[in-house]
């Protein structure tokens, strides 16, 4: 019997030790045709059937509630509240009909819950490789500039400014990663403290972008905002959190626009309740196999590119975080050899 019940076993079983009576009770009566009545023939098994089945059912849903509340106590890693109970555990027949459901259920969520530890352990695995690699370079060099001139290069007039120089820019690199990590570990714990405050995201936004027009110019790289997007809005949020979150978009466009040719837009947007702060580019763009990652801590798209560049490889994970410990959304689409675009919400201020 596949996935019989306790009622349908019950029945069965009684209806095997009424036939079995009645099949003996019949004999008796054709042997000895005056010893009983007929009635008796037919009551007396279907008594026993009735009592059978009732005794029967019981038992078995009792016996079979308990192996299922053990399994509900492994199912369940923390004792039901009370309020739980009744759901879970306290009504026999949800119990025992649902049991495998529960139990198919719980199977599915351990299967993705190991798929989830193995992700988070292969993550794990090439962060920690990442870290390495990113520290290793600027410890390497350090050392090689330190080495030259310990065995006497700082006599040399030729090369001892010069190999400091590049220490410590090694040395500014290697802060930059840790600063930037301690930044980003502050914002997932929640001990970095919100400074809200009101102000005006599109002055803000030509703050950013005044600062950063030099450092474009040497590329030929035009800062400016899209037509039609040059009004203030008032928006809440930490002001200097906010100012490096536009800061690293914009940034990350210079370094990847199209020399002499490039354009960097910012874009401002009214959604009702919030505001989209929009950043584009027409530079060299992201394959779409790296979008879904491009936030992670020192992902980089194209690895070779990205370090000869500088920077710590953090910049779109700490835009992500302080953007996410707003409460907001961050986005990115992107065409290669087209350019991209990454947008963030704001709350609208009242």
């Amino acid at each position: 019997m596949k996935n019989a019940t306790p009622n349908v076993i019950a029945r069965i079983s009684s209806s095997i030790i009424a036939s079995i009576i009645s099949i003996l009770l019949l004999l008796f009566k054709l042997i000895f045709p005056h010893s009983i009545q007929w009635w008796v023939v037919i009551a007396i098994p279907l008594f026993l059937f009735i009592f059978s089945y009732f005794i029967y059912s019981n038992l078995l849903e009792k016996f079979m509630y308990r192996k299922i509340k053990l399994i509900y106590k492994s199912i369940y890693d923390t004792k039901a509240s009370e309020e739980e109970r009744p759901e879970k555990m306290n009504v026999k027949k949800n119990v025992i009909k649902d049991a495998e459901k529960e139990v198919i259920n719980w199977q599915k969520d351990k299967l993705k819950e190991i798929r989830k530890q193995k992700k988070l352990e292969q993550y794990r695995k090439e962060f920690l490789g990442n870290v390495f690699h990113e520290l290793k370079t600027p410890i390497f060099n350090i050392q090689g500039y330190l080495e030259t001139l310990l065995e006497g290069g700082i006599e040399d007039q030729a090369i001892n400014m010069r190999f400091l120089q590049k220490a410590r820019k090694n040395v500014k690199r290697m802060t930059e990663i840790v600063d930037d990590l301690q930044m980003i570990a502050n914002l997932e714990d929640g001990s970095f403290s919100l400074i809200e405050e009101k102000f005006d995201i599109y002055k803000l936004a030509t703050d950013v972008i005044e600062s950063l027009e030099m450092r474009a110019g040497k590329k030929g790289i035009k800062l400016e905002f899209k037509e039609g997007c040059e009004k203030s809005f008032l928006v809440i949020g930490d002001r200097e959190l906010i100012q490096q979150v536009l800061n690293n978009l914009i940034t990350n466009s210079i370094k990847y626009g199209k020399e002499e040719k490039g354009k960097t837009l910012v874009g401002l947007y009214d959604m009702n309740e919030y505001i989209l702060v929009e950043v584009s580019d027409n530079g060299i763009g992201i394959d779409s196999k790296h979008l879904p990652r491009i936030f992670e801590r020192f992902y980089r798209a194209d690895k070779a590119r990205s370090r000869e560049m500088g920077g710590s490889g953090l910049g779109l994970s700490i835009v992500k975080h302080i953007v996410e410990v707003h409460n907001q959304n961050v986005n990115v689409r992107s065409t290669k050899g087209v350019g991209t675009t990454f947008g963030f919400t704001l709350k609208k201020a009242k």
